[in-house]
């Protein structure tokens, strides 16, 4: 076998691979064994000429390592003079690269600090000289580290700080503290490392919560929601009134949710008549008779069902609210079983995937029956009968289910077809001593309590004798027309929805009620074309929605020159911009009433009273 000298002197073909062990520098003495050497024994890489010492020298003395042949030195070279390098046969020093030896750093052009003198040698001549000062080895003095153009921090802290921020880089000045570090800095690191009087400059919206406690006038309105005893109240009776933001007013007593519309009213209504005392409920919780649930499913697959949080399509889970139905709330939350039950997936929004989106329950509250809408991405539902059948099982009060196609990506919540499942499709419910029928899409109050209330003052409003011809526009499915028949002699029902059309039609027959005829149409273009036809009214009842009335609808209206007109809104401020228009036209309200439908929400009902002047007021 030939022995390690041997080795040495041989000369490699230009054809043998790179890769092998030994092919480097090994008439330096010693070798860097790649990965064929990996996990070998000291002694098998000895007789294969050579070792690069690794877990087995570390922590040997130099003579053991020396005694091995060749050596990479560690820390021991760390600072030695080149000479004493040069003397133990190469050497790792500084930070020039792991392994690389002084003979061979020279032969690919020197030490790095050699390099340095070079190149400034040729940036600056020979005054480099006299800022090295004959050191060889040392740094390059501050001067020189300041002015050389290569570097954009100095090479030191002390170099960093005297120059400043500019210079000094964010590492140093994180360590300096807020004294140092800049203002963009430390609120990029947030309000811990943001200081007080940074935040309270840039405004309670980064000023925190601590220091706004100290200073009232400073402290947000969010913040003292959040600590006021009413707002600690508030989440026991709701633990998501405020992500849900559907109870706007959760923190107030009800007699103080009353105070707080009338004061609203007041300040929309005084400018154009008298606003009488508000008209509240006597028990204002649990109040609505529809409720909504959309469904979906958290990232571990588990389905949620709630609201979406207010001004998003974020879902809010809810299992319990203190103005819904609790029988509507129970028959929610068995269905989130049920579905994981039956293995059927929720839609997701964004993808546009997954078949259940919607419930929708409504209950009769004088009758007790309960409608069940089920809004799916698809018509087709799972064991349908069988999911029924379940449900029915918990839920016996269930008069009816029905299954609603929503196939669009849109914030509409039921779609145009629908199936019924079971039942008769619709319920019925009393109000004001007459029946209605009540299906999926048909406009009814949510508060009965309440809307009793309503309908009966605007009906005495009206102060109608029995001879009087009245129109009922935006009537729905008849509601006000129906009750208010008893008091006219003529009562003309107006609505552009063709299923609450049917609705009122039948509700009509069902009351057996003969002065009400209904139309199908536009209220405002059927009050337009009587005008023409030069027909007369008395009473004009409207109710809009909560954006008004628009100017041709009231245009037609006035047109009519009926001798009242009793208005009905759920915006207070859309009513004051119509109370403008229709008392530059001839009309003066008489008295406005609030009614209190929507307890511990900011919304308002409102009945005024308008009677037409004609040349009095001019």
């Amino acid at each position: 076998m030939e022995n390690r000298n041997e080795r040495s002197s041989r000369r490699r073909s230009p054809g043998e691979s790179a890769n092998k062990a030994g092919n480097r520098d090994r008439s330096k003495g010693g070798s860097r064994p790649g990965k064929e050497t990996v996990g070998k024994s000291e002694s098998w890489r000895e007789s294969k000429g050579g070792s690069r010492p690794g877990k087995e020298t570390a922590g040997k003395p130099e003579s053991w390592r020396a005694g091995k042949g060749g050596n990479r030195p560690g820390k021991e070279t760390v600072g030695k003079p080149e000479s004493w390098r040069e003397s133990k046969g190469g050497s790792r020093s500084g930070k020039e690269p792991a392994g690389k030896q002084g003979s061979r750093r020279e032969g690919k052009g020197g030490s790095q600090s050699e390099k340095r003198d070079e190149f400034a040698k040729a940036e600056w001549g020979d005054s480099f000289g006299e800022q090295r000062k004959g050191k060889p080895g040392k740094p390059a003095s501050k001067d020189f580290r300041k002015k050389e153009g290569m570097q954009e921090k100095y090479s030191n802290k002390k170099d960093r700080k005297e120059a400043g921020n500019s210079a000094w880089d964010k590492k140093d000045r994180k360590e300096a503290g807020n004294s140092v570090w800049d203002k963009k800095e430390r609120k990029e690191a947030g309000n811990s490392v943001w200081d007080k009087k940074d935040r309270k400059e840039a405004g309670n919206p980064v000023w925190d919560k601590k220091d706004r406690k100290k200073d009232n006038p400073e402290w947000d309105k969010k913040d003292r929601r959040k600590d006021n005893p009413a707002a600690l109240a508030a989440r026991k009776l709701c633990p998501v009134y405020q992500k849900c933001g559907g109870c706007q007013l959760m923190e107030l007593a009800y007699a103080d949710q009353l105070i707080e519309k009338q004061k609203r009213v007041e300040k929309l209504l005084q400018p154009f008549c008298k606003v009488q005392k508000i008209m509240g409920m006597e028990n204002p919780v649990h109040y609505r008779n529809k409720v909504h649930a959309v469904f979906g499913h958290k990232k571990d697959g588990s389905v949620i069902s709630g609201t979406y949080q207010e001004g998003t399509h974020f879902i809010v889970p809810v299992d319990d609210c203190l103005i819904e139905d609790p029988t509507a709330d129970a028959i929610i939350r068995d269905i989130r079983d049920l579905l994981k039950s039956f293995k059927i997936k929720t839609y997701n929004e964004d993808t546009g995937f997954g078949l259940f989106r919607h419930v929708l329950v409504r209950t009769g509250f004088h009758s007790g029956e309960v409608m069940l809408v089920l809004v799916l991405g698809s018509p087709i539902l799972p064991s349908k009968n069988n999911f029924v059948k379940a449900l029915r099982k918990l839920h016996p009060e269930i008069t009816t289910v029905i299954l609603n196609i929503n196939a669009q990506k849109t914030s509409m919540i039921l779609g145009e077809k629908e199936t019924v499942l079971y039942g008769k499709g619709y319920i019925e419910d009393t109000l004001c001593g007459r029946t209605f029928r009540i299906s999926s899409k048909s406009f009814y109050q949510i508060n009965p309590v309440q809307t009793e209330v309503l309908y009966n003052k605007a009906i005495e409003l009206a102060g109608m004798t029995g001879k009087e011809r009245m129109i009922d526009a935006y009537c729905g499915i008849g509601t006000i027309g129906l009750i208010a028949s008893s008091k006219a002699k003529e009562v003309i029902s107006v609505e552009l929805n063709q299923d609450a059309v049917r609705d009122a039609i039948f509700n009509a027959k069902r009351n057996e009620i003969k002065n009400v005829r209904f139309y199908q149409n536009d209220a405002g273009e059927f009050m337009t074309e009587m005008a023409q036809a030069g027909e007369h009214v008395d009473v004009v009842f409207m109710d809009p929605p909560r954006s008004g009335s628009d100017e041709a609808f009231m245009s037609s209206a006035v047109s009519l020159k009926p001798e009242k007109i009793v208005y009905i809104s759920c915006n207070p401020i859309t009513l004051a911009r119509d109370l403008e228009y229709f008392t530059k036209h001839g009309y003066k309200p008489d008295e406005a009433w609030p009614i209190d439908l929507f307890p511990f929400t900011n919304h308002v009902e409102v009945v005024i009273q308008m009677t037409y002047c004609g040349d009095k007021r001019k």
